[in-house]
């Protein structure tokens, strides 16, 4: 059986990381790393592994790669607190012959308000997510970060279980925080008017919810197309802002 690492990084993942850890209970090694949850995230890791780091937050790639350095095995398996790992992709990741190829792409079944979502472009998600560490770093990027493998890269036969949306509340809070994230990093590399931040969330949603066949999710894809085009309106519109507004302390 391959002898894998996971790496998880929290931050006030109570309601999420006991069911992700109890997914991954067969691993080597377990690598949790918290950047200052005030719930019982820390407290219920533990319960599951004794190695629980603390790491200031900088940014989800600096986290991740922090994460990825203290991986003692090396296969590792990076998740977030919200995925989970089925049993029949835990039998492929153990018992596979993972040697041919230095990564693997892991397909996502992705749930938005406990419905399976498989349009909007959801059904195809595949993410670089088990690899040698040796050969992976991450992306320099401040939002969607990803991992980049040296080497030939395959995909695994199994899905493993993205809780992604679990209600609105907190749909709209991860809008507005990686809109803000998304906008800084763009600023300088997109024109932002009056015509971008109408037409950019307007053909955000064109596209998922026809082009991508959010219309044959019912409501759901109605709702994943629509929150789509309000993080493109949210992104358009702060950039609008960092290019035009001055705050108080620039003055």
């Amino acid at each position: 059986m391959n002898k894998i690492s996971v790496t998880i990084i929290t931050k006030n993942e109570e309601l999420n990381i006991e069911d992700c850890l109890k997914s991954i209970s067969w691993a080597d090694e377990i690598i949790v790393v918290d950047s200052g949850s005030t719930d019982k995230t820390v407290e219920i890791s533990k319960k599951y592994t004794n190695k629980v780091f603390f790491k200031e937050w900088i940014g989800f790639a600096d986290q991740k790669s922090y994460a990825l350095s203290l991986a003692n095995n090396k296969w590792v398996l990076s998740l977030d607190a919200d995925e989970r790992i089925t049993e029949e992709l835990k039998e492929e990741i153990l018992n596979k012959d993972l040697e041919e190829f230095d990564g693997y792409y892991i397909w996502r079944k992705n749930y938005f308000l406990n419905k399976e979502v498989k349009q909007c472009g959801w059904g195809n998600d595949f993410q670089l997510r088990l690899f040698v560490k040796s050969q992976t770093k991450l992306t320099d990027r401040l939002v969607h970060e990803g991992f980049v493998v040296d080497g030939k890269i395959s995909k695994l036969k199994n899905q493993m279980i993205h809780l992604t949306h679990t209600d609105l509340k907190k749909t709209f809070a991860k809008i507005n925080d990686y809109s803000t994230l998304e906008a800084a990093e763009k600023v300088h590399r997109k024109k932002v008017n009056g015509f971008t931040i109408i037409l950019n969330p307007l053909a955000a949603f064109l596209q998922h919810y026809f082009i991508r066949k959010g219309f044959l999710d019912g409501v759901h894809g109605l709702m994943v197309s629509i929150n789509h085009a309000m993080t493109k309106l949210q992104v358009y519109m702060k950039m609008w802002e960092l290019k035009n507004v001055k705050n108080e302390s620039d003055q």
